[in-house]
């Protein structure tokens, strides 16, 4: 079962097998004698199709469905397999029992191929066990002594020289960290360790506690592999990466906006508290909010910035990539009721911009926050660079970022994970200033 989990059905083999089978299903369907008038019921079908497709694009986009416009990709594979499905619904007329058989075949094959194809335009789900929000156990051993250590008198980079046999990419894998305190029930975290971490004398290195967006899945490969360039450009050296599960269930049926809740458990508690309790005792880290850092995408972004604001003395490092102005506003009404009871003081304090403005004066002083947002993201740009600018007036050392030609997706993350580490690298002493 784990082997199909970690099927790969992003430029995959599988990918274009599902594709292939879609057109030859389609051209069994459609390769009948041109009797009792089915030429007419085909293309009454496709038609059909087609349209539903496009009116459920319209309304979904009108309405907000999925708190963000859909792309005009998403319109196309909606289209063919909306076209697709209606003729397979109109072949079970006066067909004969194999045809019926194809037909019902062909129904599921084209919902999966459309599934594929956005999955495929997103990106974001590399395997099928990510789609089906399901974190495939891939063990990780730490080598090493595991545990924090304190700050170094200098920069690391100053200190760190990499023996001839040093890995040249880092390592991944998952780690299942328990809600000791929260009870919070979490899928496995994503571990990344770069190379320095894999030393026999390994250095004690800065944390990056990162999560990502709702729904999607604690995977740690976006992260790993743009580190993966910094580590080979700085002897090795990178931070150690937590990429947890805030979300919690399959990825996709619950969202606890960040906060604990009686809905979907104590979330909060479970970053701030139990994965960096177990950073603590498993990992070869500093422990020291000036080399400790949040991070998110999207949903997480706006975890990111909500724990950076409300625990500076826990955090001194932010990287919000494409983050929600405050966690919960794509379902501001929902959100509201099913996570704070109807408390709308509860709501809007535990929002980033209030809690910042809340905070005593020289709390941020030792704050360094990196927004950023694709420039083809415009609800996310404004949202963005609206954080960015009340983390500023709070006191935090901010860089504001657009990422050139990104929208909400892999670009995105990447390319704003580039610019965060470009800023955080000389602050977490991996680089010269």
């Amino acid at each position: 079962m784990d082997a199909l989990l970690r099927l790969p059905i992003i430029d995959s083999p599988a990918m274009w097998v599902v594709y292939g089978g879609a057109v030859v299903l389609a051209l069994a369907l459609l390769a009948r004698p041109a009797r009792d008038g089915w030429w007419v019921r085909a293309s009454l079908g496709l038609v059909g199709g087609a349209i539903t497709a496009v009116v459920l694009f319209l309304v979904a986009n009108a309405v907000e469905a999925f708190g963000t416009d859909l792309p005009l990709a998403v319109a196309f594979w909606a289209v063919a397999c909306f076209a697709a499905v209606g003729l397979a619904i109109v072949s079970f007329p006066r067909a004969r029992a194999w045809r019926r058989v194809i037909a019902g075949v062909a129904v599921i094959w084209f919902l999966v191929s459309g599934v594929v194809g956005v999955n495929a335009y997103y990106g974001l789900n590399p395997t099928l066990g990510s789609l089906l929000g399901v974190v495939v156990d891939t063990p990780i051993d730490v080598p090493g002594s595991g545990g924090a250590a304190a700050a170094p008198d200098q920069p690391i980079y100053t200190t760190w020289t990499a023996p001839n046999d040093l890995a040249t990419v880092g390592k991944q894998g998952t780690e299942n960290i328990p809600g000791t305190e929260s009870g919070f029930v979490a899928r496995p975290a994503g571990i990344y360790l770069p190379p320095a971490a894999l030393a026999s004398d390994a250095p004690a290195l800065p944390l990056v506690i990162m999560m990502m967006g709702y729904p999607g899945n604690p995977d740690v490969s976006f992260i790993a592999g743009v580190l993966d360039q910094y580590a080979a450009d700085h002897a090795g050296l990178a931070p150690i990466v937590i990429v947890a599960d805030q979300i919690g269930g399959t990825g996709s049926d619950q969202d606890p906006a960040c906060a604990d809740s009686a809905a979907y458990g104590a979330a909060e508690t479970y970053i701030t508290k139990d994965v960096a309790a177990w950073a603590r005792a498993n990992l070869r880290i500093i422990d020291d909010p000036r080399y400790w850092v949040i991070a998110g995408y999207s949903n997480g972004g706006g975890c990111a910035i909500k724990y950076g604001a409300a625990y500076p003395g826990e955090f001194s490092n932010i990287i919000d990539v494409s983050g929600e102005e405050f966690p919960g506003s794509e379902d501001v009404s929902g959100v509201l009721e099913t996570i704070y009871g109807g408390d709308q003081a509860a709501f809007d304090a535990s929002k980033p911009i209030n809690i910042m403005a809340s905070a005593p004066p020289g709390a941020y002083a030792n704050t360094t926050a990196v927004f950023t947002a694709g420039s083809e993201d415009p609800g996310f740009i404004a949202a963005s660079q609206t954080v960015a600018a009340a983390a500023e007036k709070a006191g935090m050392s901010v860089t504001s970022y657009v990422v050139p030609g990104a929208d909400h997706l892999v670009s995105a993350i990447t390319g704003g994970l580039d610019e965060g580490f470009a800023v955080l690298y000389p602050v977490l002493g991996l680089s010269a200033p």
